[in-house]
């Protein structure tokens, strides 16, 4: 994680309702994770199935946990915290399967947060889960230069 320039901020309707200046420094915070894959588990499974069953593997499970990413998302955003845990489940799976371990991690954080009921960490860890999905789906598929 990196922090950006901080800026100053004059709130004009603070100092019209209170009488008082009011200035706030107001940082942003830029995300920045490791993603890791695992490449022993990548050639395992081309030594298992070949280059081209793994080659539909990898494209598969790739589509699957974009998809599966989304749908976390829109379920948080409904409140549907029982099916919100059985995608996140689904994602530990398959996210192993091709090697993602980070996505793999942080998934299994995202349900041992929503069995403590801890609303706050479920929202924090879901969209970590997000932002290294995101970057982690975007690694396999520029390591394995697949197109669409």
């Amino acid at each position: 994680m990196k922090t950006v320039k901080a800026q100053i901020v004059l709130c004009a309707v603070g100092a019209h309702i209170f009488g008082v200046k009011v200035v706030a420094n107001i940082l942003t915070v830029v995300h920045t994770e490791t993603v890791r894959l695992d490449p022993d588990k990548l050639s395992d499974l081309y030594t298992e199935l070949g280059e081209r069953g793994a080659e539909d593997v990898v494209c598969r499970a790739i589509e699957e946990l974009a998809v599966r990413l989304t749908h976390c998302e829109r379920l948080w955003r409904h409140k549907d915290v029982t099916n919100l845990r059985k995608s996140a489940r689904s994602l530990i799976a398959i996210s192993d399967q091709i090697g993602m371990t980070a996505m793999s991690n942080i998934a299994r954080d995202v349900t041992l947060a929503i069995d403590a009921e801890d609303q706050p960490a479920v929202a924090a860890t879901l969209f970590r889960l997000i932002r290294v999905g995101e970057r982690s789906l975007t690694a396999i598929w520029d390591q394995h230069d697949l197109s669409i």
